[in-house]
């Protein structure tokens, strides 16, 4: 209920900041942008999010403003100098902007971390980034600029939102709960 929201801090400055209480005329920004952690805490906190403009404010979803933020899961870079590759170099310079010491490779999965590491080596430094909150301003810059990478969300008109979230949202544990039970499905 809107009880809730009023009484949960995070939601409540949520819809004040986007100024959406009374309805989309006075929305305040073209793009919310939801950015969280590329793990799977991240991802709930995501889904939770969704879910409140989906059960509040699902027009916000329906005029295409929300977007998430893809964030990297790895940071590959090396110097200059150490890599053998000239045409990653010659690529590197051909986009024009300041030259660094390093040539830098955020790579969104397990496939992008080993090209990277391909085109950089011998050797690549390589981070594994466990939150934003890790990230410098400076690097977050890295990623939020032309390569930023936004997934809108969308809703058709055959989504059924309403069914969707009294399932995964109601009060129906015990049914949920043997429906996840019922589609495990455990990797090795």
């Amino acid at each position: 209920t809107k009880k809730v929201v009023y009484e949960n801090e995070e939601f409540n400055l949520l819809q004040a900041a986007l100024d959406i209480e009374e309805g989309m005329d006075t929305l305040r920004y073209n793009k919310v942008i939801v950015a969280t952690d590329a793990d799977v805490d991240g991802m709930h906190i995501r889904l939770l999010i969704i879910t409140f403009f989906l059960q509040f404010f699902p027009e916000l979803i329906r005029e295409g403003h929300v977007y998430v933020l893809q964030t990297p899961l790895f940071r590959v870079r090396n110097r200059r100098t150490k890599i053998r590759n000239k045409e990653v170099i010659a690529a590197e310079d051909a986009k024009g902007g300041k030259k660094s010491d390093f040539i830098v490779r955020y790579c969104y999965s397990d496939e992008e971390r080993l090209k990277a590491i391909h085109d950089l080596g011998p050797d690549p430094e390589i981070t594994r980034f466990k939150g934003l909150g890790e990230i410098s301003p400076e690097e977050f810059a890295g990623f939020i600029g032309p390569d930023i990478r936004l997934e809108q969300v969308t809703l058709h008109k055959t989504d059924q939102v309403q069914k969707l979230l009294e399932y995964y949202m109601g009060k129906n544990t015990m049914e949920r709960q043997n429906f996840i039970i019922d589609n495990l499905v455990i990797e090795e």
